[in-house]
């Protein structure tokens, strides 16, 4: 955790109060901090700051001095679309999304998802991967989550209402590459996608893809090694975060 977040009932007024179990081990176990030493909190959907410990218990760890005077990163202008992965894997992307600052994430069925991934407790646990996340990325700003269990009206019905400019679809085998787009809009900064699907473990089928470009994406790839889920994830996001803040 690069910071502590909490909810607003936990502040009052120049005071704060933490109860979570994971934040107070964090403070114990890893930060080591004591009485008197300054923690890094934020307020869910507030600001970011600073609190001195004032006490600490097995149960509470009391703040003073608290302040919340700085705002939190600006989300990235991307909404990615997601094939609900292995739930194993959930919990990663889902942090490493939010730690990058996806302003939306849609988990979506797939030809390669499994029926069972739907009722994995994982996905009741999305709230808890997310605060993860943020903690992490030193934001406090939910990203906003939907899920979709059919596919074929999801493209057909919702997608296209999500993209303002143009969407493009992660996929190996395009003709066109990533690096190629990118260039081409180089000085349209404004033009960039802002929408990316990604498929689960073995990608996206030939009549997924199709249906995608189909209303609105363009197919691309990132060259000639096939990634994992995860990988090509936090390499795609990357250059998001390099173009919106070079």
């Amino acid at each position: 955790m690069n910071c502590l977040l909490l909810p607003s009932a936990a502040f009052i007024d120049s005071r704060a109060t933490i109860t979570a179990a994971a934040q107070l081990m964090h403070i114990r176990e890893v930060l080591k901090a004591g009485v008197g030493e300054t923690l890094k909190v934020g307020m869910l959907g507030g600001k970011l700051g600073t609190g001195v410990i004032e006490t600490i218990s097995e149960r509470a760890v009391h703040l003073s001095d608290v302040t919340l005077t700085h705002v939190p990163p600006p989300k990235l202008d991307i909404t990615v679309v997601l094939a609900l992965p292995r739930p194993k894997v959930l919990r990663r992307l889902i942090m490493d999304m939010t730690a990058l600052g996806v302003r939306d994430i849609v988990l979506v069925n797939s030809y390669r998802t499994e029926k069972s991934y739907w009722q994995s407790p994982q996905l009741a646990r999305i709230d808890e991967f997310v605060l993860e996340g943020l903690q992490q990325g030193v934001d406090t700003v939910l990203p906003r989550i939907h899920m979709h269990k059919r596919f074929k009206p999801f493209v057909e019905d919702v997608l296209p209402d999500l993209m303002t400019r143009q969407g493009i679809v992660a996929h190996p085998y395009a003709k066109r590459s990533l690096a190629q787009y990118i260039q081409s809009t180089a000085s349209q900064a404004d033009l960039l996608p802002d929408v990316l699907c990604i498929g689960a473990e073995g990608g996206w089928i030939d009549y997924e893809v199709a249906l995608l470009t189909a209303h609105g994406c363009t197919a691309l790839h990132m060259g000639a090694r096939i990634l994992r889920t995860e990988a090509a994830v936090n390499a795609l996001l990357g250059q998001w975060l390099l173009h919106q803040n070079p």
